[in-house]
């Protein structure tokens, strides 16, 4: 018998589970970590990969059909492909995607696609060698783009999404670099404008560069005509006019798409959260740990869903910043 679809308490069918696989990085990101780094999960504490399995299963047969691996970076998580392996022969799972900061993609891209992963979004804020070490604290970028060259000759992977996070004073300078480097190569850029989940809590709203005023610099020089919007697609996408590549906006401070998210999160701990600001999480973990059927995971997992937020609330009065920072939560 067909399980009933993954639904919250305001409509929403779910579709969408981003699993982050570590909460460890290679990387020391401004927007996402201190320069020390944060305190890593015990061993013990992070999900293994038949438990992961798991809940990906259980999740498929209530409709939860695109799956993203994430991290911290989850390239460093040993044997990373054989969890693909797993992933990708769930029956149920369409969409199999990954989001990595790039550094070990020359080493793991042919594997990954060989298991099964179809999409990637690798994470580049800057073109310019010294502007990426600015921004990361590691001086990495030719390897990024080595990495992303060897993604490249994948073409069962295309498109491959380049993401750069959006800061006042940084990324300014970065927009025109970034629209010709889509113009000349088969990615999509996408500006994710930064968002109140950085580790030192030190978001303000004056640090957010809007999507549009990267799309208006963009498109006095290459002008962009706009895509149709996916149901529940997160990125306002734009073509050039001329025809030669896309980019795309993420704009979830200045223009939030939560009226039909259909997104849930699971931390590399196993917890569930229906919201990136969630301030509230459900232990998958423990029940999974504890012996719980299938049976009393799908009620654990529908009862969380059902108090999905209706929305961020990132600009509210009085908002308040999650404690756990994108890394941890799962970028």
């Amino acid at each position: 018998m067909t399980c009933p679809p993954l639904s919250d308490g305001h409509g929403r069918l779910i579709g969408d589970v981003r699993i982050s696989v570590t909460d460890r990085c290679n990387f020391r990101c401004q927007y996402c970590m201190p320069a020390d780094g944060l305190p890593w999960l015990e061993r013990a504490d992070v999900l293994r990969f038949e438990e992961i399995a798991r809940i990906v299963r259980v999740l498929a047969e209530l409709g939860v059909h695109d799956v993203r691996l994430t991290g911290g970076e989850p390239l460093v998580r040993r044997e990373f492909p054989k969890l693909v392996e797993l992933l990708a022969r769930i029956d149920g799972v369409r969409d199999l995607s990954v989001t990595t900061n790039g550094y070990l993609l020359e080493r793991d891209a042919a594997a990954l696609v060989a298991a099964g992963v179809n999409r990637f979004n690798v994470s580049i804020d800057s073109l310019q060698r010294d502007r990426f070490f600015e921004m990361t604290r590691r001086d990495a970028l030719p390897q990024v783009l080595a990495g992303l060259e060897a993604l490249a000759q994948h073409p069962e992977a295309h498109p491959i999404k380049v993401n750069a996070v959006a800061l006042r004073g940084f990324t300014e300078q970065e927009a025109i670099p970034f629209a010709e480097f889509a113009r000349q190569h088969p990615y999509e850029i996408r500006f994710i404008e930064f968002m109140p989940l950085d580790a030192d809590h030190n978001w303000s709203r004056d640090q957010v560069l809007s999507g549009d005023e990267i799309r208006a610099a963009i498109h006095a020089v290459h002008p962009l005509e706009p895509l149709p919007r996916e149901p529940s697609a997160t990125a306002r996408v734009y073509r050039f006019a001329d025809g030669q590549g896309r980019i795309g906006f993420i704009n979830p401070v200045s223009e939030p798409f939560c009226g039909d998210c259909n997104r849930i999160r699971v931390t590399a701990d196993g917890n569930l959260r229906t919201c990136l600001f969630s301030h509230n999480e459900t232990s998958l973990r423990d029940p999974i740990r504890a012996g719980a059927t299938d049976d009393e995971l799908v009620q654990v997992i529908r009862d969380a869903v059902w108090r999905k937020e209706l929305k961020h609330r990132v600009n509210d009065p009085g908002f308040v910043q999650p404690a756990r920072t994108m890394s941890a939560i799962g970028g």
